[in-house]
């Protein structure tokens, strides 16, 4: 069908440009006025498009594109097509992801409603502090005495709560909740997003379960994105805590006085138990638990699945349930596939 797309493109531009903006060097004979019009995988780029090689299981494909140029590592430039130009650099993923946002920089966020209507008044309760260049799309609620900065835009149905901060730039999605919360600059929060709502904490006994009560805070820093329908819990008497540039995927839960650290990355489905701490650049594959109490270390790696149960030394890399050293799991799981295999005979 006819459709005039989600986002607006920028351009076109030179390759002389895009080779400035991403950070790579026009391979030989590339011509640096030629005009790109747009970024495209490689099978679907035609001769007006940018693609790029990064994996080298997509070798054959590479042979065989009709790309006007291609961003790639400098030992595949060789089997480039005569008539695709490259771009070549150390980390080819990196530098389209620059290229993409050169052409779609708006892409970098959702778009709700996007509506024109910068924002609905009978839902924004008078004493919040809002700068003007906000944008409330319909049917969002701005809760008393909340402070939302610069640039910002709440989407369609989103709740900001009781004296929450949002600093600035930020995008707020759609039927998301922030309340009990501050959050720093340009954090990106998604669809159904559910944050600073009760722990799970209960003090319990043979005669019933008594709720605790949590009056600690989340705090979000700089550049963190959160995915669609992730949640996270605010502390009981400590705050939890998400640090600056961390991306946590769709479908994550963070408990109550969780601590993350910076540049943390952590995938679908993942689950942090209660009061754990994350040092900085800790990667979290899907589906992975981390118990409550504990003290992962900084640059720790743990497999999708897995499920960690003690303190991890920095630099670790788990797997398994439980979760401990990868190599010793991969040998565990190697001999069980050879007495296995020993018992079929």
């Amino acid at each position: 069908m006819d459709h005039p797309g989600f986002f607006t493109r920028s351009g076109p531009f030179s390759l002389g440009v895009i080779a400035e903006a991403t950070g790579t060097a026009l391979g030989p004979g590339a011509d640096s006025s030629v005009m790109i019009t747009d970024v495209k995988a490689l099978q679907a780029a035609g001769p007006d498009d940018l693609t790029f090689l990064d994996n080298r299981k997509y070798l054959a494909g590479l042979g065989e594109t009709r790309a006007g140029a291609c961003i790639l590592a400098p030992e595949f430039a060789k089997r480039a097509p005569s008539a695709t130009a490259t771009l070549e650099g150390g980390k080819p993923y990196q530098a389209f992801t620059r290229a993409m946002t050169l052409f779609y920089k708006d892409a970098l966020r959702p778009k709700a409603a996007a509506s024109r209507a910068r924002r609905e008044t009978r839902l924004i309760d008078p004493s919040a502090e809002i700068d003007d260049s906000v944008t409330i799309e319909p049917g969002a609620v701005i809760g008393r005495e909340a402070k939302i900065g610069a640039g910002t835009v709440v989407a369609a149905g989103a709740v900001i709560g009781y004296r929450v901060v949002i600093g600035k730039d930020c995008y707020i999605g759609a039927n998301s909740s922030v309340i009990h919360a501050i959050v720093g600059n340009g954090v990106i929060i998604h669809a159904g997003v559910q944050i600073g709502h009760d722990g799970f904490g209960f003090a319990m006994s043979p005669t019933g379960h008594e709720k605790i009560a949590h009056i600690g805070r989340v705090l979000i820093g700089d550049d963190v994105e959160i995915g669609a329908n992730s949640t996270i819990d605010r502390g009981s008497l400590s705050d939890t805590i998400v640090g600056e540039g961390t991306k946590i995927d769709n479908l994550v839960q963070l408990g109550h006085n969780v601590v993350v650290g910076r540049h943390c990355v952590i995938a679908a489905q993942s689950g942090i138990a209660g009061s754990t701490h994350l040092g900085d650049f800790v990667i979290i594959g899907g589906q992975a638990g981390v118990f409550g109490h504990l003290k992962i270390a900084t640059g720790t790696q743990i497999a999708g699945t897995a499920h960690v149960t003690r303190d991890t030394e920095p630099g670790s890399r788990m797997g398994g349930t439980p979760a401990q050293s990868f190599n010793v799991w991969a040998r565990e799981l190697a001999a069980l596939r050879k007495i296995a295999k020993s018992g079929r005979r």
